[in-house]
């Protein structure tokens, strides 16, 4: 995730548009919802990492981009609070057999950060979330990952956000 100075992301003033740092944002929130997950670590300690170490920062060659740290914070700790009713609205989107906690865990913390924000979220457009989302997991899967990630969300927001999607 390199970030050049040429970069058309930049305005200029070389300081990142707000639209990238918040996608900056979402990609560490999965980031760290998959930390968690994995590594079992808690919410402070994954926040403080985070927040001190990744944002913003080259690490072993690997050049974070400048996050919304605040952004960051809304979603890693709304899943946590939330988990338990994101997890059974993404169970019901997935095809039977497969629940939330069978996925593969880089999945998993995508589809709990993009539930969060379709559920709370309300200024930010449902189709806005699931294609952030989605690029999301195209960054970590070559494969039908990301398909996976729009039908789910799709469902998830069809069932949420259902005046978004009628016709006027």
């Amino acid at each position: 995730m390199s970030n050049s100075k040429s970069s058309p992301d930049k305005n200029a003033n070389n300081a990142p548009k707000k639209a990238n740092q918040r996608g900056a944002a979402r990609l560490a929130a999965v980031q760290a919802l998959y930390q968690m997950d994995i590594g079992r670590t808690s919410l402070e300690h994954t926040l403080t990492q985070f927040m001190s170490f990744y944002m913003g920062q080259e690490i072993e060659g690997d050049e974070y981009l400048p996050a919304d740290k605040s952004y960051f914070k809304l979603v890693v700790e709304g899943v946590s609070k939330h988990q338990l009713k994101i997890d059974p609205m993404i169970d019901a989107s997935l095809l039977e057999g497969w629940p939330v906690t069978r996925i593969d865990s880089t999945l998993r913390a995508i589809l709990r950060g993009a539930t969060f924000e379709l559920l709370h979220k309300r200024d930010i457009p449902a189709k806005v979330i699931i294609t952030e989302y989605v690029d999301i997991a195209r960054a970590f899967f070559e494969s039908d990952e990301p398909k996976v990630v729009n039908g789910v969300l799709n469902n998830i927001a069809h069932q949420t956000r259902q005046d978004e999607f009628t016709s006027k």
